[in-house]
């Protein structure tokens, strides 16, 4: 029987993919660290091959250990059959350095030079495939807690038979997620910031979302941005991509951002889509 899913975890080396292996494996996948990429083909007859009962899914991690890798990956990907996924885990180049330098070990293509280096070699090499993932994940800003609530929303299911949605708010202030599909900006609505007993509470909070909802404009428009999200999904669906990720940015990402990501959340699952919200920014003021 061949597998449910096949995954293939790739990514920048100190993105977290020893992280999200580990998540995937408490979640019931079979994973397999640092394969080979010649040998990805062989995983769907993995399953039999190990008297495993029911098709479990797999995971596979992937990296710039296997030296051969850009080559051998890009051939194994067009001999495998639909069901195989690439996640890419993504993180900024100053970020990359400073968990470099909290683990005093080398980029694995550093070489004789400097961490950075190494960092620019990996991303020229990845480049096609981050183009190509299904689901790309920025780990910038996440903590290991974090990126496994994240990983855990968008894979813990069963199986992953529709286009499955992160709404993902954010401040502005620290940048705009790389991983978003979409950006929204809401800094058009009034902010509770100015608002003395809205200005400590969060987006989540009763009283501020009544505040944020409240004028016509904003609730418009994000009925329009739900219906447009709707009408594209199955667009997407054909072109085979099961992962999308819609960016919500206010100046903090505390108030208006954190409302409406929960309001539209709520109205693309109230039509049938498959979404999961998170707050990348909250807590940060």
């Amino acid at each position: 029987m061949a597998p449910e899913q096949i995954l293939v975890i790739t990514g920048m080396s100190g993105a977290g993919r020893s992280t999200a292996a580990h998540v995937l494996e408490d979640l019931g996948w079979y994973v397999v660290d640092n394969l080979p990429p010649a040998l990805l083909s062989s995983l769907t007859s993995l399953p039999e091959k190990d008297g495993m009962h029911g098709a479990p899914r797999i995971a596979a991690v992937i990296d710039v250990r296997s030296r051969a890798f850009f080559k051998e990956l890009r051939v194994a990907l067009k001999e495998l059959p639909e069901q195989v996924q690439v996640l890419f885990l993504e993180a900024s180049d100053d970020e990359l350095v400073r968990r470099f330098e909290s683990t005093r070990r080398p980029h694995p293509l550093q070489e004789e030079g400097r961490i950075l280096d190494g960092i620019a070699r990996e991303r020229e090499l990845l480049g096609d495939l981050r183009a190509a993932a299904d689901l790309v994940i920025d780990t910038s800003a996440l903590n290991v807690h974090q990126l496994k609530e994240r990983i855990e929303s968008t894979l813990g299911g069963s199986s992953i038979p529709e286009l499955r949605t992160t709404v993902l708010s954010f401040g502005f202030k620290y940048g705009i997620p790389y991983d978003a599909d979409f950006v929204i900006d809401v800094r058009f609505i009034s902010n509770p910031h100015w608002i003395p007993e809205l200005r400590d509470h969060t987006g989540k909070d009763a009283g501020v979302r009544a505040y944020v909802l409240a004028a016509p404009e904003v609730s418009g428009f994000i009925e329009d941005y739900a219906n447009l999200l709707l009408r594209l999904a199955p667009s997407y669906q054909r072109e085979g991509k099961r992962y999308l990720t819609i960016g919500v940015g206010c100046t903090g990402g505390k108030h208006r951002s954190v409302a409406v990501v929960e309001e539209l959340a709520k109205q693309l699952s109230a039509h049938g889509m498959l979404a999961s919200t998170t707050h990348r920014d909250l807590g940060r003021e």
